[in-house]
């Protein structure tokens, strides 16, 4: 019979089940509150958080400063508000129970902000904190100053060793846990390498043993557990895992399986959408303007941003090379040099309505119809900063505010489609993320019936092994 012993996380013992937080309002006050108070590791968002207002309404992110930097000051103090409001709706639920832990980006716009002004505003409430998708090499420093966990989020060993020379030695007693996730399966942005092969996953075992290898030669003891992220489902396919002395102390962390309970704050749709998904139906793609690989669900939304980068074509503002033929764009109808088999498929595209030639950073165009290429121009000017540095708007959070590079059109605005998704949005054209194995929510007995679990019901299933 499966047995599952608890295990002492950020300073108390509880289930060695982790919800994994999920940025902006996915994983919220509700869903983690009710995480905890059923004896596991819960996380909410603390990724430009939903805040409320007297009546308890979520409030509408309303951006009033007419410059980008104006407007990312205005994302920071709502960040803030948000990540506050949500740490004591979850406090609450939880009664006391289970941890409470907050995730950062910290490629956020704000993150170090952000985190500080959560930590300090709801001061006692958080227990620990995730930090990923970057280097997050101040997290620790940070955090120590209100005696509060940190958990860096790794996707390998060389990743943990760079982090604990640089700055985690200092503050080794306060490394509640290193979160390993896995860059081929989890859902949301992955830590792939350019060194790593997005068509060749590499099993989990041996990447996890080198992880714990390199802890125990940083000084890190066993019992600071690993969380196992990302392609976890059930147990049971993980016994090997658990009192394995190779790994240590092992937790397992659950990104996808949250978002289909009651308390999950996402849409009826989305979650109608996660029973009828398919093998196959996430792809692993680097469209995202933080510029890293992430994993969503296969939609309207992906699929245009597919077809978008298959209509692209280099140029050159002058003859030279193969760019021997003539192409006019724009209202101006200012020409530039392709080669002739390029020229024929843009006349082509234009023929089909894609009649906008949007210039990359790359020295390509991509072809859109007017509407879109209204939509991305759009976007671009209302950037908030909703990142550290952003190459869809060419936003960075220093004093120019940009990366120095143009806008690339072959992206989109990341924080506009999350929090649409987030807030009812049609789950056809915004960007749904998910884990590879969102597509055993169908197979799964479990949810026979199109059966929605309450958040304890779940951690209790997981408890068995199922």
């Amino acid at each position: 019979m499966f047995k599952l012993d608890p295990i002492v996380i950020s300073g108390r013992e509880v289930l060695p089940l982790v919800e994994g937080g999920k940025g902006i309002n996915v994983s919220n006050g509700e869903s983690s509150g009710a995480w905890a108070a059923a004896g596991g590791v819960a996380t909410f968002s603390g990724v430009n958080a939903d805040d409320y207002d007297e009546n308890g309404q979520i409030k509408e992110a309303v951006y009033l400063g007419k410059t980008r930097t104006e407007r990312h000051h205005e994302l920071i103090e709502m960040g803030i508000r948000g990540a506050i409001a949500q740490a004591r709706i979850a406090h609450d639920i939880s009664g006391g129970q289970g941890r409470l832990h907050m995730n950062v980006l910290w490629e956020m716009g704000g993150a170090e902000a952000i985190l500080e002004g959560a930590l300090q505003g709801a001061k006692g409430l958080i227990h620990g904190v995730t930090c990923g998708a970057g280097m997050p090499y101040r997290v620790a420093e940070i955090v120590a100053r209100y005696g509060v966990y940190y958990y860096p989020i790794v996707s390998s060993a060389r990743a943990f060793r760079a982090l604990w020379k640089r700055a985690y030695h200092k503050y080794g007693e306060l490394l509640g846990g290193v979160v390993y996730e896995d860059p081929w399966l989890a859902g949301g942005h992955n830590g792939l390498s350019n060194s790593e092969d997005p068509e060749k996953p590499e099993p989990p075992m041996g990447r996890v043993r080198d992880l714990r290898t390199t802890m125990r030669e940083c000084g890190v003891s066993d019992a600071v557990p690993i969380f196992m992220a990302g392609g976890v489902w059930a147990l049971k396919e993980w016994s090997d895992w658990i009192g394995n002395p190779e790994l240590g102390s092992i937790a397992f962390q659950f990104g996808t399986r949250p978002l289909l309970t009651q308390e999950s704050p996402i849409s009826d749709a989305w979650k109608k959408r996660l029973l009828a998904l398919k093998p196959g139906d996430v792809l692993l793609h680097r469209f995202s303007p933080t510029g890293f690989y992430s994993s969503a669900v296969k939609n309207g939304f992906i699929q245009e941003l597919v077809d978008r980068s298959h209509r692209q074509i280099a140029y050159s503002s002058e003859a030279m090379g193969d760019h021997v033929a003539e192409l006019p764009i724009g209202a101006r109808g200012r020409l530039v040099w392709v080669t002739p088999h390029d020229k024929e498929a843009a006349l082509a595209w234009m023929q089909a309505g894609f009649t906008e030639a949007l210039r990359t950073p790359d020295n390509t165009l991509v072809f859109v119809d007017a509407e879109k290429a209204e939509e991305i121009r759009r976007d671009q000017v209302n950037c908030m900063g909703c990142l550290s540095m952003c190459s869809f708007s060419n936003w960075a959070q220093n004093e120019a505010g940009t990366n120095g590079k143009k806008a690339d059109p072959r992206s989109f605005c990341i924080q506009k489609t999350l929090q649409n998704i987030g807030h009812g949005g049609d789950v056809e054209h915004e960007l749904m993320f998910a884990g590879h194995n969102a597509f055993r929510f169908g197979g799964d007995p479990f949810y026979a019936n199109g059966f929605i679990p309450t958040v304890r019901q779940l951690v209790d299933r997981l408890a068995t092994g199922d």
